[in-house]
């Protein structure tokens, strides 16, 4: 049981950290052309030639949540790990929930930026800085999450006392 806890929280490491690469690398190159120049830049992700990266997405948030599942449920004897392991869920969880209420709906928005005509520029520009200010925020929590996981790997992978 000791080696599938410690097994998980390695899988759960490297989702965990897959993700927060994914995150960088679109914060640092992909979002601020994009949100800086809707909606002309809307062609980088729409058309034949968009950059299409929700494949990606739809694969690493089921494989990470399963995989945290997993770890939290096979390390909760580890007395421990367990809030090293608890916390960093629920960031997850929170982050999840933030994206599906505000981030997603945010981005379909500006994806259809090009056919709303109601919506000036400079509003774009606006709604498009907030959403990059508010997600960087949501990455620094995914961040620190990482590196609780990472100090419960450090600690023993078992410990029956309770407290």
């Amino acid at each position: 049981m000791q080696r599938a806890a410690q097994l998980f929280l390695f899988i759960t490491l490297i989702l965990w950290g897959t993700l927060i690469g994914a995150i960088m690398y679109s914060h640092i190159v992909y979002f601020p052309p994009y949100l800086s120049h809707l909606p002309e830049s809307t062609a980088l992700i729409n058309g034949p030639y968009g950059l299409k990266d929700q494949t990606f997405w739809m694969l690493i948030h089921p494989a990470l949540i399963l995989s945290m599942v997993s770890t939290f449920v096979l390390n909760w004897k580890s007395v421990s790990r367990r809030k090293y392991i608890l916390i960093p869920f629920f960031i997850y969880a929170l982050a999840i929930l933030t994206t599906a209420v505000y981030f997603v709906p945010e981005l379909k928005a500006f994806a259809q930026s090009n056919q709303a005509n109601v919506t000036s520029a400079s509003e774009w520009l606006a709604r498009g800085q907030r959403w990059q200010y508010l997600s960087w925020v949501r990455g620094f929590f995914m961040y620190l999450g990482f590196i609780l996981l990472l100090v419960a790997l450090s600690k023993k992978p078992a410990n029956n006392n309770h407290s």
